[in-house]
């Protein structure tokens, strides 16, 4: 649900990807950590130059959404990761971000 502005096609970006730049912010997200590391927001800005279309930005949504249930992440903490990493996203992040609109 987080991060991405394109929307022209190829295939969907695969969670094992999601998953390998996002790691580094579960400790904020799950308030563990005052801050997003600059791990975190590095990951989150390769992650966004992977987006290539709608069904990209869609597929991160779901395997971030499935992540974010198994880990604990607080949706508090990750609506701020945006700002504090200053990545510009169009749409709410949340937890309950309907990752098919």
């Amino acid at each position: 649900f987080l991060f991405f502005l394109a929307n022209n096609g190829e295939a969907a970006v695969p969670c094992t990807t999601v998953d390998a730049n996002a790691a580094a912010c579960l400790g904020f997200a799950t308030g563990m950590a005052a801050k997003p590391s600059d791990a975190c927001c590095n990951g989150l800005r390769q992650l966004a130059q992977t987006v290539k279309s709608v069904d990209d930005k869609k597929a991160i949504c779901r395997c971030l959404k499935v992540g974010a249930k198994s880990l604990g992440i607080q949706d508090r903490f990750l609506s701020m990761i945006p700002q504090a990493c200053n990545i510009k996203v169009d749409f709410p992040v949340s937890v309950n971000t309907n990752c098919e609109t």
